[in-house]
């Protein structure tokens, strides 16, 4: 059996940064959220009804400042 792409890359170096449970908008259960401690994600329908909300808007920044953050700490 062939692992998953993702962990061949792993073993390649690759550092996965995703959204933390220290994120609080993905644990809400007021509405549909998407994202997962993999990364932020949204919820969609395939016509373009639904947007991504506040909240998985939030994710994608918090994830990419901790991207942003990480670089810096790996690479200066």
């Amino acid at each position: 059996m062939q692992p998953p792409a993702g962990r061949k890359s792993l073993h390649f170096g690759m550092v996965i940064v995703g959204l933390p449970y220290s994120f609080k908008g993905m644990m809400t259960v007021d509405e549909v959220v998407g994202g997962s401690p993999y990364g932020a994600t949204t919820i969609a329908n395939g016509d373009g009804s639904r947007q991504p909300s506040v909240a998985e808007l939030a994710g994608a920044r918090y994830q990419g400042e901790l991207v942003a953050r990480t670089a810096t700490k790996l690479f200066g």
